[in-house]
């Protein structure tokens, strides 16, 4: 990675999403728990939140848990929703006037949990800055089908005709409507997969790979990921859309 990068303050994207891998790897090289792994990835959470409203990104979407986590050892569930339940610092959001929103299944979630999380919401609701974005308890199948539910009720209640169907008809049933798709999707860990995540959403975003383990992804390697993007941009001279 280069030392100095150039970033065009005029060409942030405006919806960054993460998949946030390697907590567990980053503590199994150390000899420390994957809970210690997860405890200072939520602190990677809050110096990317801090350092992109900074660039004047409009919306970061943070893969925080998935549907498929449900499936992992009980103990590392009940750490993850107590670092979760912990690490909703509504200091920080006020901070730095970050709005806070969350996407998901969220009746999986314990009532404490669901209660910090929407009080999180309506107490950042005024803030005009940046809006972070939770995927917690989420999958985009169960995102997908569930779209795919609403719209088939309003057709049997003949509320909308099937012809009237559209992409835009669905794109409005995900529970992302309030905010364009990702222009920019960044994968920590060195995986190479989407992993169940914004699959409709990303199907035109550009699409960042890197070996750092997210407890050491910091502003460098979020402005590497960002030059990729714009570098991109400024290759075709065209918008993520319009580049197929």
């Amino acid at each position: 990675m280069s030392d100095i990068l150039e970033i065009d303050p005029n060409r942030i994207p405006q919806h960054i999403a993460i998949i946030m891998d390697g907590n567990g790897r980053w503590a199994k090289q150390r000899g420390l728990s994957r809970s210690f792994g997860h405890k200072v990835g939520e602190e990677t959470v809050h110096v990317i939140a801090e350092e992109a409203a900074r660039l004047g990104v409009k919306f970061l979407t943070l893969y925080t848990f998935s549907m498929e986590n449900w499936n992992r050892p009980a103990e590392e569930i009940e750490a993850l929703m107590n670092l979760l339940f912990d690490s909703i610092e509504e200091e920080t959001f006020m901070k730095n006037n970050i709005s806070f929103q969350v996407i998901g299944d969220l009746s999986l979630l314990s009532d404490p949990i669901k209660l910090r999380l929407k009080q999180c919401i309506e107490h950042t609701s005024t803030n005009t800055g940046m809006c972070l974005v939770l995927a917690l308890s989420y999958s985009s199948q169960w995102e997908i089908t569930e779209a795919t539910r609403q719209i088939a009720e309003l057709v049997k209640k003949g509320e909308m005709n099937v012809d009237e169907i559209s992409k835009e008809t669905i794109q409005q049933h995900l529970s992302t409507s309030f905010m364009p798709n990702p222009d920019l999707l960044i994968r920590t860990g060195g995986e190479c997969r989407l992993s169940n995540f914004l699959l409709w959403q990303c199907a035109y975003s550009e699409l960042y790979f890197c070996n750092t383990f997210w407890p050491d992804f910091r502003k460098a390697e979020l402005e590497e990921a960002i030059s990729y993007y714009q570098n991109r941009e400024r290759r075709f001279g065209k918008t993520s859309e319009q580049i197929s």
